[in-house]
């Protein structure tokens, strides 16, 4: 039997303060969370949802070195543009605060100085990279080198982001700092660890044997990490960006993010409620629930209960329904190649559709397996089914009711057997999607809500008030008020989903909000209630919007191609001799068409100097014929001829291939004589 529990407190992952967020942030964590919470309060259950910025770590120091201005003044301009993200698209936190706080840093250091006083760290004295030049350890960002998997010159300690490997920096072919440039060396430091390998036999009961319930992808990632056998695992580190480690002889180290970071759940809950905090966290009537993505599971499931139960008085969380990761167009969503969906920009070029964009998020959630964003899909689930499905039947019922009734919820007279087997179907989505809700599965509770339309739907479409209405008004007074509920029922199940939404929705049914449990009632709206004025609740999603932000992302790829562009290595050597036999001349273009039937290639008649040669090159698709003509190209002259497409060709125009795939013609900067040799 499921354990009761009198209030819930739901976290969300941290994200990390050193650039905005994005769809795969929103589809992931955020929506799904603020989809449960919205859901519970609807209920009437005692609800808290916590959340912040991540401000700590070397990604931020770098960043802000790299900009020239301190890593506090890069969190603040994050924190800012992350949080207001949150609040446009309607996540409902208690609390939205940061890592860098003062509340913050006191529990953290609390926490580690507790550990440390029961004795459940072990000190490890181990060799690090050391700038010479620039007096500090390196932590794994701080050093690049060559990948020794793919060859990438720009990796980092800890990943090469070119292949995606996992590296330690010890790996790293050409070590350099990143602060000073210089060869770092190894030198030794101390440092404090958590040893997981001690709670391992508490993991393996807690996790494999009392929560089989979890996620799949969550169960299995678990078990693979404790099949595996856990480690110790460092909890400070080198560095002067973060919360100094409290206690003697630790000057120059901070707490590893990753063991600051998720503190954090603790410390806004406090920032929030300072006297009733522990409620939240310590009475085991408390239900805790980690939403995160993919790669935040080991440090939620494993690394962080190890840390609540080293302390010994918190709670566990009851679940980590973390989700996998979304990609979009086909393409890994990457913050450092700019390839995402930001949300801030989002709303610049969409305003008012944070809703569409929840509601497709949710449709494609990856809840168990990666999922791709595509903005072909995100236009086709716009127009066939928020339009074309919710919004056409809310908009059919309103306006037949402003047509014939003023506006008035008519009364429901006599039932056909029709009448009640809609009625029938629809009382039973609250359990649809309440079941759904209760086991995170949010893409499917959205899907049995949108049921509720289809039925709506379909019921005007078989019962065809508008033709009745010549002959039989009473009849039609029925379908609308049935029609009507359908539409209120409609603002409670979309609730949790689409909050901005229903809030036009209800404006227009000129009601409150109603309790969840409301959902499945046939009397929402009483006969001769005055509804609102009609609106389209969802318009339709033209090519050119969607055709605009495809634009935008492929300006993005080929700002990244060229950014990153590197020329190709260098052949092996040749003899000089050999070099000298390839004769290569200056000629005239004197006439230039396209080669019939063959989409790359152009026939050329060119002076030679020593009269006019055929040469075909495959350019067609980079040059209009009639641009050619009269412009002087360089060519191989003495290549063996050769036939192509029935064409004898007499040589080899020179072009190049820049990094985008073009080609350009190698031209003379000023007119030479045809047949001039190049040198």
């Amino acid at each position: 039997m499921e354990k009761e529990f009198k209030r819930t407190l739901i976290t969300t992952a941290l994200p990390y303060a050193n650039g905005p967020v994005h769809i795969g942030h929103l589809a992931g964590v955020y929506v799904p969370a603020d989809i449960y919470a919205r859901y519970l309060r609807l209920k009437g259950e005692d609800v808290l949802m916590i959340g912040g910025s991540d401000e700590h770590g070397v990604p931020i120091a770098l960043k802000a070195k790299a900009e020239g201005i301190t890593p506090q003044e890069v969190v603040d301009r994050y924190h800012g543009i992350i949080k207001k993200s949150f609040e446009d698209f309607g996540i409902t936190f208690d609390i939205y605060s940061r890592t860098t706080s003062k509340t913050h840093k006191e529990v953290a250091s609390d926490f580690f100085r507790k550990l440390y006083d029961k004795g459940e760290f072990i000190e490890k004295t181990t060799e690090q990279y050391y700038d010479p030049e620039a007096k500090q350890f390196l932590a794994d960002r701080y050093i690049t080198g060559t990948c020794p998997h793919c060859g990438n010159e720009r990796a980092y300690g800890d990943q090469c982001e070119a292949c995606g490997t996992s590296l330690n920096a010890t790996d790293l072919i050409n070590p350099k700092s990143a602060i000073s440039g210089s060869v770092p060396e190894m030198k030794e430091t101390k440092h404090w660890y958590l040893p997981l390998d001690k709670h391992e036999p508490f993991l393996r009961q807690w996790i494999l044997e009392d929560h089989k319930e979890w996620k799949s992808n969550v169960y299995g990632q678990c078990k693979s990490w404790l099949d595996m056998g856990l480690q110790p695992r460092a909890v400070s580190r080198d560095l002067d960006w973060g919360i100094p480690v409290p206690v003697e002889g630790a000057e120059g180290k901070v707490l590893y993010v990753w063991f600051d970071a998720p503190i954090g759940y603790i410390s806004n809950t406090k920032e929030l409620l300072p006297e009733t905090w522990e409620t939240w966290w310590k009475d085991p009537e408390t239900k805790m629930v980690h939403f995160i993505g993919k790669d935040n599971i080991v440090f939620h499931c494993i690394v962080f209960p190890a840390m609540l139960k080293a302390e010994g008085s918190y709670n566990l969380p009851e679940n980590v329904p973390a989700n996998e990761f979304l990609n979009l167009e086909g393409d890994k969503i990457s913050t450092s190649r700019n390839w995402a969906v930001w949300l801030n920009e989002y709303l610049i070029d969409m305003p008012g559709k944070q809703d569409v964009l929840r509601y497709v998020l949710t449709a494609n959630a990856p809840e168990t397996k990666d999922n791709d964003f595509t903005w072909k899909d995100f236009q086709a689930r716009n127009n066939n089914e928020l339009v074309a499905i919710f919004g056409n039947f809310v908009n059919r019922a309103l306006v037949l009711t402003e047509k014939y009734f003023g506006g008035k919820v008519p009364a429901c007279g006599t039932l056909t057997d029709y009448d009640k087997q809609t009625l029938a179907e629809f009382a039973d989505v609250k359990a649809a999607v309440e079941n759904l809700l209760d086991i995170y599965r949010f893409r499917d509770a959205q899907k049995e809500a949108m049921n509720l339309a289809r039925i709506g739907n379909k019921y005007l479409a078989d019962t065809e008030p508008w033709k009745l209405a010549k002959t039989d008004m009473a009849r039609v007074e029925t379908i609308l008020n049935i029609a009507l509920q359908i539409t209120a029922n409609l603002s409670i199940a979309f609730e949790p989903f689409l909050p901005f939404s229903t809030v036009a929705l209800r404006n227009m049914l000129n009601v409150e909000s109603f309790g969840w449990d409301r959902l499945g009632s046939t009397d929402l709206l009483s006969a001769g209630h005055q509804l609102g004025k009609p609106e389209l609740l969802f318009e339709k999603m033209e090519d050119s919007v969607i055709e605009a932000q495809v634009q935008k992302l492929l300006d993005t790829k080929k700002a990244n191609e060229e950014a990153n562009y590197k020329a190709k290595p260098i052949r092996a050597n040749v003899e000089f001799d050999d070099f000298t036999k390839l004769d290569i001349r200056v000629g005239t273009i004197l006439e230039c068409t396209k080669v019939p039937k063959a989409d790359k290639l152009l026939q050329f008649k060119i002076d030679d100097g020593l009269g006019a040669r055929t040469i075909i090159s495959g350019i067609a698709q980079h040059y209009a014929p009639e641009d050619l003509i009269g412009k002087q190209v360089c060519f191989i002259a003495n290549l063996a001829p050769r036939k192509l497409k029935g064409i004898v060709s007499e040589g080899m125009i020179l072009s190049a291939e820049n990094n985008d795939g073009s080609l350009a013609v190698i031209m003379p900067q000023k007119t030479v004589k045809p047949g001039s040799e190049v040198k």
